[in-house]
């Protein structure tokens, strides 16, 4: 492991956390959990909310929103908001999640995203997420290895080496079994019982198949770490690990107590905000996703409980930052020339700040400044992607979430590369300056 102060914890951490996972609804309870484990309170969106400053975490679905209201916030206090996304790339299991085919029991799948396919081939795949029991209360399960979406050998396929067409219909279809030793296979049963359920008490699922295979340290000094979901758990991860450093130690219960009466107390404290969205694999359209009512929905909230009125809500909007957070590419060595030659960010070097002319990302020149400062302050190295001219730029949250809520937002993220593989790989050096970067943010005004 590499010398860094604390990054043997912090990757221990980020492992923990990824096996906890496999799908967006496990990132979710998993960050309300390690949240509530730092003096956050989890509300229900069903009751009244608290108007006292304090810690707190929603999850609705596969999103997690968690902020902290300082005793100093007021009705014109800017917003500091992260935001990341839980979901990842896969295949998502259809409603009728099984039939038979050539002596096999295989599973019926979507497409999920825009995975790289044959990367899903020949691993050991386990199912994730969520069951519904008939008074509609959801249940989290998952399974160790379950399944198997196999490669044809290539006897079978002499030229299979000279590149592969899947179809996504016919050729991505996990195997579960052989028919001859289980015929009747009810995989939704099956699941019941890991859930705690009874057989055929379960009237609806929201499923995925996920790799099993744990992630791996790598490199020389085990600085690399390869894994699936990065994108774009890493950015959850770095937002909740810096939120949670901030608000749960003598620092966050500063924050909580009022200034003394004497004292020249800070006209409208930062609200620190987490929101990690589900669904942003798939556009964000969702109640749930970027584009939805959820973070708006919670930003009315907690300005209302500190009692601004709509001209305050609209002035406090404009004082305030959204970075959004998700993952972005490294050079890969053996492809150099599908990135801008001028632009060749490279593992162990820092975070990104990413940029794009058509908008695809939402940074503009005040946006960098802000992650210059934010850079210097958290005393760490960083980067900056642009998409080769010739080679179409993927997208983020950042755009979506900016044009519905009007704040100033630029994107940033780690490298990874192989994104949307089923194993991708990051530099953890960089995570960890991520996650000191967002700390930062989360301070900046406080002080």
């Amino acid at each position: 492991m590499s010398t860094r102060p604390g990054l043997e914890a912090f990757s221990d951490g980020f492992r923990a956390f990824l096996a906890q996972s496999p799908t967006s609804y496990h990132a979710a309870a998993a960050v309300a959990q390690r949240l509530r484990a730092a003096g956050f309170a989890q509300l229900d969106e069903r009751d009244e909310w608290p108007k006292a400053p304090g810690r707190y975490v929603l999850v609705r679905d596969g999103a997690v929103v968690a902020w902290v209201v300082p005793a100093a916030a007021g009705p014109t206090s800017p917003l500091h908001v992260l935001g990341a996304h839980t979901d990842s790339p896969g295949f998502k299991l259809k409603p009728q999640p099984t039939h038979t085919r050539a002596g096999w029991t295989v599973g019926g799948v979507e497409v999920y995203g825009g995975p790289i396919l044959n990367t899903w081939l020949d691993r050991d795949l386990g199912v994730a997420g969520r069951v519904f029991d008939r008074s509609g209360q959801a249940h989290l399960v998952r399974t160790g290895a379950l399944a198997r979406i196999a490669n044809l050998a290539v006897h079978l396929d002499r030229s299979i080496n000279d590149g592969v067409a899947l179809d996504r219909q016919q050729h991505t279809e996990p195997i579960l079994g052989a028919s001859f030793d289980d015929p009747d296979l009810d995989l939704i049963d099956y699941l019941a019982v890991r859930a705690g359920l009874e057989p055929g008490e379960v009237t609806g699922h929201d499923l995925m198949f996920f790799d099993t295979q744990p992630s791996q340290l790598l490199g020389s000094k085990e600085q690399l770490l390869a894994a699936g979901r990065l994108d774009n758990l890493t950015s959850v991860y770095a937002g909740m690990a810096a939120l949670a450093a901030v608000a749960g130690g003598a620092r966050g219960q500063r924050l909580l107590v009022a200034p003394a009466a004497d004292a020249a107390a800070p006209k409208a404290a930062p609200v620190i905000v987490f929101a990690a969205f589900d669904h942003e694999e798939v556009g964000s359209q969702t109640r749930t996703g970027a584009g939805g009512p959820l973070l708006e929905e919670v930003l009315e909230r907690l300005q209302t409980a500190l009692g601004a009125t709509d001209e305050q809500r609209l002035r406090a909007q404009a004082d305030s930052w959204l970075i959004s957070a998700d993952a972005g590419h490294l050079v890969h060595p053996n492809y150099a020339q599908r990135h801008d030659p001028e632009h060749q960010p490279q593992p162990g070097r820092g975070p990104l700040l990413k940029v794009n002319a058509q908008q695809r990302y939402a940074t503009d020149g005040a946006g960098a400044a802000l992650w210059s400062g934010l850079a210097q302050r958290a005393g760490v190295d960083v980067q900056t992607f642009v998409s080769n001219n010739s080679v179409p730029c993927g997208s983020t949250i950042g755009p979506i979430a900016s044009t519905r809520l009007g704040l100033r937002t630029l994107d940033v993220g780690v490298g990874l590369l192989s994104m949307h593989s089923a194993r991708e790989l990051v530099h953890l050096g960089d995570l960890q300056a991520f996650s000191r970067i967002i700390a930062a943010f989360f301070v900046e005004g406080q002080e």
